[in-house]
């Protein structure tokens, strides 16, 4: 593994509400490498977008710690795309935000852009353009400020079948090409599989690392990986592992 830029240390999380104390992470450990593709899967409810919280420090462990190297940039279920500004307004979004609204990152913004195939589009309204189209359009409007770590919550869950396999496809080829270090929640097996350099799978809840997987594939496209011959064993062991 390259050199940890974010790791978890026996980190539990209790919430506590009127009805009691919810336990939804306990003794979870696991660390990300510089520019790698972290996957994790997980049983419906055990807490996963809960750990990309506590990655961010969104939310505060109760025990343990949650150790990082890094700024964060957070892609979401939605694109969540303004419709009343062009796409390059959305893109410069975070620097306005962050305070880092100059010439030359809104240059470096538009570059990516037009690198990434949106040139095209920068004077368009969202609502202008395809699903698969904003999702490109919000992974840039991330990658606008320049951020260490990625986290990306189910990114692709809103889109349908065929659109969803062209922009993981786009997505990993934007994140790879800018040597990004990702960490992606999903609960599509075949995504995890198809995009990711390890992939770690939880328990139910309290949610822990129960397995930790090397994905052995000779290349990372996602189509090409769907495509090789190691692709239904992995899935085959997957399922098999979030249904014990």
């Amino acid at each position: 593994m390259n050199k940890q830029i974010l790791a978890f240390h026996d980190v539990s999380l209790i919430y506590h509400t009127v009805r009691g104390e919810t336990t939804a992470a306990k003794n979870l450990t696991f660390s990300v490498g510089e520019g790698e593709f972290v996957a994790i899967i997980g049983p419906s409810g055990c807490g996963k977008t809960t750990l990309l919280s506590l990655a961010a420090g969104l939310l505060k462990p109760s025990a343990g710690e949650v150790e990082s190297h890094g700024s964060f940039g957070y892609m979401l279920q939605k694109d969540e795309l303004f419709p009343w500004r062009t796409i390059e307004k959305n893109i410069y979004l975070p620097l306005e935000i962050k305070r880092k609204n100059t010439a030359q990152n809104r240059a470096q913004a538009r570059e990516l852009a037009v690198k990434y195939g949106l040139g095209d589009f920068l004077q368009s309204y969202p609502p202008q353009l395809s699903g698969g189209m904003r999702q490109r359009a919000a992974l840039i409007r991330t990658l606008a400020s320049d951020p260490d770590i990625l986290l990306l919550d189910e990114p692709f869950s809103a889109l349908d079948y065929q659109t969803r396999l062209n922009v993981t496809s786009d997505v990993s080829g934007i994140i790879r090409g800018e040597g990004k270090t990702a960490l992606l929640i999903t609960h599509d097996i075949s995504e995890a599989i198809s995009l990711a350099d390890r992939v770690l799978v939880l328990t139910k809840r309290p949610a822990r690392v129960a397995f930790t997987h090397t994905m052995d594939f000779a290349q990372n496209d996602p189509l090409k990986r769907r495509e090789a011959h190691g692709f239904s064993g992995w899935f085959e062991i997957l399922w098999k592992e979030l249904n014990e």
